[in-house]
This record gives structure tokens, sequence and C-alpha cells, in this order.
């Protein structure tokens, strides 16, 4: 691996065309590739956890699984409802629906308890997941049915109406973020290189990498399904790290280029670059995807996804710097050497100076350096006592799974969603109880089913479903007698109870061995109500009634469950996770530079990156302090994959500028300079490109905090604080000072080497010194 980065930068040199047109070929082979297979996406199946994973998977065994529903409003425009006039309506939406493709049945409409609107269930064909995509052409039907009757308000809501709405508002959120990131990526690069065309380079390579892991993933979803979640990571993390990438290697070429001073060629340059920054760069490439991969440990579909994701654009960034980049600088540099003696020629009429070789620090980054180099001991007790203050609040972090409860207002569905469950509140959450028995004990399993029933119904936290005998049968009147319901096809049991039965029913499978009783809550997902409702059912009625039931197995589902159940599930994995995360930083470490010292120095120094952050996080998202500053509903926790997925990036993440640093530093001491010098030379040269790089993902992570989901607003902040405090606090005050009062200790057991004499001749060029 030592040479390799030579090697790839030397063909690439001595190649640019070739390797120019491969990498472009490379990316349009793997979109292409990616589009003839498609997507492989995950199905509900790959989504079950826990004991509501159970209890889904009986449920789909015996055909009674939960089947995608969308609900039709009708209500007046202003005042009374008029009876005849929505009748008419719900018989227009009826005949509507029940002639779609997509629908398998339609219900009886149903008024609600103060008779102000009348709704209409309609059972979609196929699997759950897929309403959101089957469901467009039911909201062009009720939008048609609206337009047909002015003097009502007929709307549509449901989980895949919901779900399309969740999507397109994330596509758009996405298009804001690019938006709002890309110019202030550009105005950064700018200001570092002052030129355009070196500007413009991290930039192509980072969208042209977006664009190849786009393709790769869609291929890899054959093997692992997509969740839905790794293109949105893959834009993320690939501008990202791409443009961290390419502008390190970039910094470092214009240094070899300004110290030589024109007597090395464009190939020697790269190849000089690629010994150091190429070298670094792949160390960090391989830190970060090993970091990544230990999301798959815990055994979910989503983090699988997101893994998915940044482990292909983070190996495509690292490919492209090292195949098409020094390609594009030998092309570029040969323009510029061409170039140089007419500018030199104008400068010196001008009677200006040459531009000095040396890439200087700065004032403000000597600044911030000053405290680790004169009071190295107090900067480090000072700066660490800061980021464990900033954890503190991550003690009281508390997690939940958020559910179509806590999605934006914005999305229309959403609001109609509000004013169904003011309606109808037995719609707002159902538990469904679950149980295989043998066929001969079924008749007893439904005696004991309904039993739990009136027990849930007789307790204050469950819905007792009003009886409207009265309301339906005015309902029905006013629609067609001769097919009141309009069912597409005859009910069966997998259909949906409708609100106005006036108990739980209980839905047997045909051969008599599962059945599932339905037990409606009058409180949203996330609230303490329904929580506790589904702890009271699992704990007190189950056992008290069909848990007594000898062979009898029995689990819940329901929207409560699937989100506890997901809680604790990431719950039980984080430590697995966690684990394997710090061997694994501390393995890369000791690989990458020979030291157990700076392994567990990476170690610690990445635990309070993270934890600073996520104290942030909490401290900011679980209030309700901030809720008008970054636009946002408090969920009162934390979305439950983001800590675990925060904390698995972000020692990716630190990594980068672990190894860009560090190897600085080793650097400046095999060239003979003593540990000190080491430190402060390494930190100085390191210093500007990593605060600009820490620019760069701070801009496109913070832009997240612009988005809709609440869930997104997490990550981006989270990521955004985690690397600013990184690249400011960690690798400025605390690193520096913990190198400087450890000394050659630092490198233990790696003994320090020689002196080592750096190529300054262009005969040099095929042999640059290696780091490490």
């Amino acid at each position: 691996m030592r040479h390799l980065p030579v090697r790839m930068a030397r063909w690439s040199a001595r190649h640019a065309g070739r390797a120019i047109a491969g990498w472009f070929a490379f990316v349009v082979l793997c979109l292409v590739a990616g589009i003839a297979l498609g997507t492989n996406e995950a199905t509900t199946k790959d989504f079950w956890v826990g004991e509501a994973g159970r209890a889904e998977a009986t449920a789909t065994e015996g055909g009674l699984e939960r089947s995608p529903t969308e609900r039709i409003m009708i209500r007046a425009r202003s005042g009374e409802l008029d009876m005849a006039a929505a009748g008419a309506a719900a018989q227009d939406v009826t005949e509507r629906m029940r002639d779609l493709p997509e629908v398998e049945s339609v219900a009886a409409p149903v008024r609600s308890k103060d008779g102000e609107v009348l709704l209409v269930s309609v059972v979609l064909n196929g699997p759950e997941l897929k309403g959101k995509k089957n469901v467009v052409p039911l909201l062009e039907q009720t939008a048609a049915v609206g337009a047909d009757h002015p003097h009502l308000v007929v709307e549509e809501t449901g989980s895949p109406a919901i779900s399309k709405g969740v999507n397109d508002q994330r596509d758009e959120d996405l298009a804001l973020s690019e938006r709002i990131s890309l110019p202030v990526t550009v105005v950064t690069l700018l200001i570092v290189f002052g030129s355009v065309i070196m500007a413009g380079v991290p930039l192509l390579l980072a969208l042209s990498s977006i664009a190849a892991a786009i393709g790769l993933s869609m291929v890899a979803s054959h093997v692992m399904p997509d969740a839905g979640v790794g293109t949105n990571l893959i834009l993320l993390i690939g501008l990202a790290v791409g443009v961290d990438y390419t502008l390190f290697y970039l910094k470092r070429e214009r240094e070899e280029r300004a110290r030589a001073d024109g007597r090395l060629g464009s190939e020697a340059l790269v190849e000089l670059a690629a010994a150091t920054a190429g070298r670094a760069i792949v160390i960090s490439g391989l830190a970060v995807i090993v970091s990544t991969a230990t999301l798959y440990l815990a055994t979910d579909v989503i983090f699988s996804s997101l893994a998915t994701g940044t482990i292909l654009v983070v190996a495509v960034a690292v490919a492209s710097s090292l195949t098409v980049l020094p390609a594009l600088l030998v092309v570029i540099g040969r323009r510029a050497d061409r170039l140089a003696p007419r500018r030199a020629a104008r400068r010196a009429r001008r009677g200006k100076p040459a531009r000095a070789g040396k890439p200087e620090t700065g004032r403000m980054f000597g600044a911030l350096l000053r405290p680790a180099r004169t009071r190295p001991a107090l900067t480090l007790c000072l700066s660490v006592l800061v980021m464990l203050g900033l954890t503190v609040p991550a003690l009281g972090l508390k997690l939940i799974d958020p559910g179509k409860d806590t999605f934006s207002r914005d999305i229309p569905a959403m609001r109609v969603y509000d004013r169904l469950t003011e309606s109808f509140p037995e719609l707002l959450v159902t538990h469904e109880v679950v149980t295989r028995s043998t066929p001969e004990q079924a008749a007893q399993v439904k005696r004991a089913l309904e039993d739990l029933g009136r027990r849930a119904q007789a307790d204050p936290l469950f819905a007792r479903a009003p009886k409207e005998a009265e309301s339906t049968k005015d309902a029905q009147d006013a629609t067609s007698p001769e097919n009141p319901t309009n069912p597409k096809g005859p009910q069966s049991p997998t259909n949906p109870r409708s609100p106005a039965m006036s108990e739980p029913t209980v839905r047997t499978s045909a051969d008599g061995r599962i059945s599932v009783l339905e037990l409606s809550v009058p409180h949203p997902a996330p609230s303490a109500e329904a929580i506790e409702s589904l702890t009271r059912l699992r704990q007190d009625h189950i056992p008290a009634t069909v848990g007594r039931l000898s062979g009898v197995e029995t689990a819940v589902s329901g929207d409560v469950a699937r989100g506890r159940d997901y809680v604790s599930h990431e719950s039980d994995k984080l430590p697995l996770v966690l684990g394997f995360l710090l061997l694994m930083t501390f393995l890369m470490t000791v690989w990458a530079f020979r030291s157990v010292v700076l392994g567990a120095i990476g170690v610690v120094l990445n635990l309070l990156s993270a934890g600073a952050s996520l104290g942030l996080l909490v401290l900011v998202f679980q209030g309700t302090w901030a809720e008008g500053l970054l636009a946002f509903d408090s969920l009162g926790a934390i979305a439950s994959r983001v800590p675990l997925f925060l904390v698995v990036i972000l020692f990716g993440l630190s990594m980068d500028y672990q190894v860009f640093v560090v190897s600085r530093i080793q650097e400046a001491r095999q060239n003979g300079m003593s540990a000190r010098e080491a430190v402060l030379e390494g930190i100085n040269r390191s210093a500007k490109v990593v605060t600009s790089a820490a620019i760069v993902m701070v801009t496109v992570f913070g832009a997240f905090v612009a988005l809709h989901l609440t869930e997104m607003k997490q990550m981006g902040f989270c990521l955004a604080v985690a690397v600013l405090l990184d690249a400011v606090v960690i690798r400025l005050m605390v690193l520096p000072s913990v190198l400087l009062l450890l000394g050659e200790r630092a490198w233990w057991p790696a003994r320090r080497p020689g002196r080592t004499v750096r190529a300054q001749e262009p005969a040099a060029a095929g042999s640059p010194a290696e780091v490490g």
C-alpha cells in the first residue's frame, strides 16, 4: 500500500488523456449499470425487528398483514354538513376508487360522532411499502371529486399519501441543501486557491464521484436492499469527503510546486504529492470505510443501506483522488508552466516581487495554535474540560422512533391527518395482537382475544369506539341503496375495520392457525399514553387472557410497538457496534503510524468529539428553547437512528483529520526535526487546509439544518458541530498539546527514524520521500 499511490499517480501523470477519459467512462458505466439493473427496494419484511417484527411475520403468514389504507374525508366548506350532498360525493368517490386497478376494496361511508365528517376508507392492493407509489391515482380521483362538488371539501390522507408527501418534501429539501452548500463550497475553494480552475477541480471530482456511487449503490441494492436513504447519504458524505480529499492533494501539489520553484516538472510534482497526501488519503478513506462497516453489526436494513452508501462514495472518492486527479493536475500544471514566463514578465514590468514559495499558516491559525505552543498543559486541561462540559447533556439522552405524527405539517396529507384524527380519534394508533396456535384451538383463542378486547375497552388508555349505528345508517341511506359499500370484490378478513364498529373484532386465517385482534388508542404514537398502553397490553392484559392458553404464541405489533421495539433493538446493538468501532479505530491508527500511543490518543480524541457533539444535539433538540431559532417542533427526544449513525460517521471523519495532521508531523519527524519541532511544523502546515476542509464539511452538513424533517435536522446539526469542534478544538488545541507534552513517547514503540534527505531534483521524481 505504501507505494501504490505513487505508482498510480505516475501512470496517471504519464497517460493523462487516458486517465481522464477512463475515469469519466467509469462514471458513465456505473450510472448505466445502475439504471439498467434498477434499485432493489427493501420490502416490509426487511424492516421487521423484535416482537413487532415477529407479530407481522406471523400475520403475513396467515394472510392477515396490514394493508395500505387511504381515508377520504368529506366535510362542509362552511356551516353544517348536508348529508344528501355528502352522500352523493361519497358515492362518487366509491365508484371512482372501485374502478382503479390500485384499489382492493372500498368500505362503507362512516359518519363522525359530531356528524360533521363523512369518511370513506380505501384499501390499496399490494404490500404496505408500495402504497406511496400506488397512491397517486387515488389522489387524482379525490381532487376530481372535490372539483365536481365545490360546496364540499373532499380531501385524502393515509400512510401512503403521507409517505409520498414526505418523499416529495425530502427531494425539495435536498435540492435546497445543494443550493446552499454548493455556492459556499465554491467560494471557500476560490479563497483557498485563488483560481477558478483549481477551485473547480474538487467540485468536479466530488460530483462525478457522487454520480458513480449512486450507480454502484443501485447495483449493490441487489445484494443488500435499499431502504430509501442511501442516496441522501451519498449526496451528503460524497460532497464533503470528495472535496476534502481533492483539497488535501491539491494543496500538497501546490506546496511542492512552490518549493521546487520551477526545477521539477508537473509529473514529478504529482508523484511527490502522491507519496504524502496520496498515502494519507488512502489511509483516511480506509478508516472511514472500516468505521462505517461497523453499522452492519446493527443488523438493520436502514443502517445497512446507510453503510453501503457511505462506503461506496468514500471508496469512489479515494479512487478519483488516486487516478484522475493526478492527470488533471498534470494537464493544469503544464498549462501553468507555459504561462509562467509570461506572468513573471508582466509582474516584472509592474515592479511586483515574485511570490513567495513557502506556504504561510496565517495570523488566525497562529493565534489558535499559540496556547498549545506556549502552555500545552494548561491548554490541554481547559480544552478537555470544555469538551467534557459539552458532553454532559448527552447523559440525559432520550431516544424515540419518529412516526408519522412527527412529520412536518407543511405536507398537505399531514394537515388532513390532523383533521381526520380529530374527528376519528380511534384512528390515531392501533395495536395489533397476533396469535399462532393449532386449528383445534381456534375457537378458544378467539374467545380469549374477545375477552382481551373487552378488557382493553374498559381501560382508560384505550379507545372505546363509539356506537354510531344511527349515524352510519344516515350515511348509507345517503348513498346508493343498490350498492352501499361498492366493494371491489367481496369483503375479506384483511380489510380494515370500520371506525364505527362498537367493539374490537378478531380476524382469523383460513386454516384457523393465526388470529389478529386490533385495539384502538386515542393518543398519538409518540405520546406517553400510547407507550403506556402498549406496556399495559403486553404486561397485564395479554398475560391475563390469551397468555394463559398453553401452546399459543402471542406478539403485539402496530405503530407504537414498531417504534419501541426498534429503539430497543438499536440499544441492544449499540455496545457491540461501539466496541468494534473503538477497536477498529485503534487498530487503524496503530497500523498507519506504528504507534500504540497514537492509537490510544486517536480513540480518546474521537470520543471527546463525538460526546461533545451529542451533548449539544441533546441540548438543542431535546428541549424547546431552540424551536423558533432552527424552525422545528421538539420531539422531546432524539430520533433513535441519529446517535448510533453519527458516532460511527464522526469516528470516520475524525480519522480524516487525524491522519492528515499526524502524517505531516510524522513527515517532519522523519526529516530530522525534534519531536517538538515536528509537531509545530506539522500542525502549521496542515492547519489551513484542515480548517478549509472543515468549512466545506460544516457547510454541507449545516445545510441540512434548514430541512423540514427533524431527523435530518438533528443529523446535519450534529455532524456540522462535530466537524467544527474536531477541526478547531481537537486538532489545533488538544492534539498538539498532548503531542508536545509526550514528545518522543507519543511514537512508542516506533524508534526515532534517521534523517531523511528530501528529493529536490527532477531525477528523484521517481522515488519521492515516503511517509512512515
